[in-house]
């Protein structure tokens, strides 16, 4: 009669993978090899870019909540925002290969680049980007990866990544993505529906022409959303050849989130340096509200001349300290 022994067999293999495992950590590791590139899609369904944007804004969505990032709005929605300032479409490939943390650095240096140019614009824009400072969870910034590889796989840069403003103008993602994250019940006491681009590019081809649209003239939109109005007029001057720079450009809305996507859309679709967008009830305060949004974007582009100013001086005071510096060793020599 012929007994096992099991546990002698079992001590033996314990052993051999012990022995395994050692001889694999002494190697060098493999490199990890790098992901497939999946083709960026190109396809604007139907060449129709306002169903693209909603397709966009849709997979975004769906992309957040089934990564658990929550039911915070402004995150998924400043992500999309930080992208579409990206002009370059050819940086998706290194887009992809970057980790949840080193996400909110490249946020944070897009944004600040924005700042540097139009401190008015990204001040109004603050809800979209305050939370990259307050050290999101790795929870979090795996649903913010999950936000930025949709996007980027379902054609954001092919709408907002053109170096023609008209081109990247043909459409508004984050009107469907604010809207589509808002819970219905909220939409429906905030009143919250923005109007179809079609209807908005029907008006504007009414009201704009030649012969009332004059140089200095102002734009005035006192229900602003994410500035699908202001959208469809600046496309519209562009067909009549007149500059949108020319003229300028005042809105509000009751909504914070709402008036920081029309002031990141302001800077994607290129409405020129004469723009002002504020947050307020334009039932309860219409014209002082102007005035004040109007005295605040002074007072931020004043700031961003003085930190300039600044920078610029600290660093022409290296530059001569070091030259002194570079003197000084020369002469002791």
């Amino acid at each position: 009669m012929v007994q096992f022994d099991l546990f002698g067999e079992v001590e033996q293999k314990l052993e051999e993978r012990a022995k395994q495992r050692t001889e694999e950590a002494a190697r060098p590791p493999k490199p990890r090899p790098a992901p497939p590139p999946r083709r960026r899609l190109r396809v604007f369904m139907g060449n129709d870019p306002h169903r693209l944007a909603g397709e966009v804004a849709e997979n975004v969505i769906a992309a957040w909540f089934s990564h658990y990032g929550g039911s915070r709005m402004d995150v998924p929605l400043g992500t999309v925002a930080a992208l579409s300032f990206i002009r370059e479409p050819l940086i998706n490939d290194w887009l992809l290969t970057l980790e949840p943390a080193q996400l909110p650095p490249l946020l944070r240096e897009i944004w600040g680049v924005q700042w540097m140019a139009r401190p008015d614009l990204i001040e109004v824009a603050r809800p979209l980007h305050d939370w990259i400072e307050e050290d999101p969870d790795e929870y979090q910034l795996r649903a913010v990866q999950a936000v930025v590889h949709t996007a980027i796989y379902d054609g954001l840069f092919d709408i907002t990544a053109e170096d023609d403003p008209y081109e990247r103008s043909r459409a508004d993602v984050l009107s469907p993505l604010l809207t589509g994250l808002r819970h219905k019940s909220d939409k429906k006491w905030r009143g919250e529906y923005h109007t179809p681009p079609g209807v908005t590019d029907l008006m504007a081809r009414i009201l704009v022409d030649t012969n009332r649209c004059k140089p200095g003239m102002s734009v005035r939109e006192p229900a602003l959303g994410s500035g699908g109005m202001f959208r469809s007029v600046a496309q519209q001057m562009r067909e009549l050849d007149l500059n949108p720079h020319d003229f300028y450009w005042y809105g509000n809305d009751i909504d914070p989130l709402a008036t920081a996507c029309a002031a990141v859309n302001a800077i994607v679709w290129d409405l020129g340096p004469k723009v002002a967008i504020w947050c307020a009830n334009t039932f309860a305060d219409d014209t002082a509200g102007l005035d004040k949004a109007l005295a605040e974007r002074a007072a931020v582009i004043k700031h961003r001349n003085t930190v300039v100013e600044q920078a610029l001086f600290e660093q022409k005071t290296r530059r001569l300290l070091s030259a002194l510096d570079q003197l000084l060793e020369g002469v002791a020599a």
